[in-house]
């Protein structure tokens, strides 16, 4: 079986199938068989006939993975909402049982797997009458880590350090933070200074816009996937 850790951000748009996606390719350019699952993807395009899960299909691209995208999102929904909503107006809400069934098809398959979360850490997946289910009971019942993908910019410190405060209060093990779009200067510098100081997790990783690598080596992003003994 494969071993997984799940990307979660900040926020929406803060890049983390971009991160995600040069995570899985430096993998796979190591020689490591990588490879990739969402749980539930929404704002999906409809090309022809198909519902094409766009996360999945441009880390499939970048990564140049050679898997069919459809088994590598359980739930895709065409409106751009987060997910417990787009399967309310929809159909087809999500179930943790099917989550955990091709979570465990995807790692029969992969040395590695990188999830990818939906939106920010508080991200409701299904909320109606039947169930309740977060993001955090994803990475619970599949047993994940995870890595924090933030913006380097003005007010990273805040939001970081909130998403990070979330996760330690669920008991969920955070291995890393990386920033996106990083340009250097004064400000983003101290930016990585203060958030290593007061989260206590280091950044393991800083992305320059437009980047085409992960500034991480192979050999320690491997690493990253090892469960920490208790």
């Amino acid at each position: 079986m494969g071993k997984g850790v799940l990307v979660t951000a900040t926020g929406t748009d803060i890049g983390k199938t971009y991160v995600t996606a040069l995570i899985i390719k430096k993998l796979c350019e190591a020689g490591y068989k990588a490879g990739y699952y969402k749980a539930a993807l929404s704002g999906a395009e409809t090309i022809g006939n198909e519902l094409v899960p766009g996360d999945a299909d441009y880390v499939k691209t970048i990564a140049k993975l050679s898997c069919d995208c459809a088994e590598m999102v359980s739930y895709v929904y065409k409106t751009a909402v987060s997910p417990h909503l787009a399967a309310k107006l929809e159909g087809n809400p999500v179930k943790l049982e099917k989550i955990i069934n091709d979570y465990k098809m995807q790692c029969a398959k992969y040395d590695y797997i990188v999830v990818e979360g939906s939106g920010g850490i508080i991200c409701p997946i299904r909320y109606d009458e039947e169930a309740e289910i977060f993001l955090e009971d994803i990475i619970k019942a599949l047993g994940l880590d995870v890595i924090i993908v933030a913006d380097a910019g003005l007010g990273t410190i805040n939001s970081t350090l909130l998403t990070v405060k979330y996760l330690k209060s669920k008991n969920i093990a955070i291995k890393g933070i990386m920033l996106n779009r990083y340009h250097g200067g004064i400000m983003e510098d101290d930016n990585v200074k203060m958030i290593e100081k007061l989260s206590g997790i280091p950044v393991i990783a800083l992305v320059a816009e437009g980047a085409s690598d992960v500034d991480i080596d192979a050999d320690t992003l491997k690493r990253i996937f090892e469960k920490d003994e208790k």
